[in-house]
């Protein structure tokens, strides 16, 4: 699987790609991430790559010369099964688009910042825009970071546990993961239910999904 990039501030990224399961994922050749700089794609002394809006208002616009020749360029090497950009007003990201991605091959990512891009790039060259949640970010950089992370540890040999990834909350009916408890058996007076010591995996199932659908219910009632 490979993702590109597109960004205005890709240092933002740098660290947790190179970290954690992203990094494992790439160590394997599971996915490959490329990150490439606007600056790079545009031109001038200053190499400029926002403007003020036209019409009026606050806050700068990313420029579209330099998407438009950086996504150019990657489009004349390779087919891309996605081009998407993370913005407010997209389709609300959730686990099932999450499993169907993981299906795909080949990634375009579009970051924004400031005020946000071009609408003309939006218009040529975006599949899909894509919203991981109602509130503002200071960059769409962060939501690309959410989205890589969903998709490759779905990936078959990034998680140590070939069960984990299917036992996830939001891969379960409720969408939410019953109580996890470890060793010690007691602490603070506080004790592991006695379910999950009887060793009868038939009532710990049950205690489990009863456990999830309370705490659904209680976040639903909210």
């Amino acid at each position: 699987m490979r993702f590109d990039i597109i960004s205005a501030n890709p240092k933002i990224l740098e660290s947790s790609l190179n970290n954690g399961l992203i990094s494992r994922a790439r160590n394997k050749n599971l996915a490959e991430i490329y990150l490439h700089d606007l600056r790079d794609y545009s031109e001038g002394r200053y190499k400029q790559i926002d403007d003020e809006p036209y019409g009026g208002g606050s806050g700068m616009i990313l420029k579209p010369e330099p998407f438009f020749k950086c996504i150019e360029r990657l489009l004349s090497e390779r087919q891309y099964d996605e081009i998407l950009h993370f913005t407010p007003q997209g389709k609300e990201y959730n686990q099932k688009r999450a499993n169907d991605f993981s299906l795909l091959k080949n990634f375009i990512l579009i970051c924004g910042h400031y005020r946000g891009i071009d609408e003309r790039v939006t218009e040529k060259f975006v599949t899909q825009e894509i919203s991981i949640g109602n509130y503002v970010l200071s960059c769409g950089d962060i939501a690309a970071l959410v989205f890589i992370d969903s998709v490759v540890r779905l990936l078959p040999g990034t998680l140590h546990d070939a069960e984990s990834a299917l036992s996830d909350s939001f891969q379960v009916e409720t969408g939410f993961d019953y109580p996890q408890y470890t060793r010690p058996e007691t602490i603070s007076g506080m004790k592991v239910p006695d379910i999950l010591l009887s060793g009868d995996h038939k009532k710990i199932g049950e205690w489990r999904k009863q456990k999830a659908l309370e705490k659904y219910k209680r976040i639903k009632d909210n």
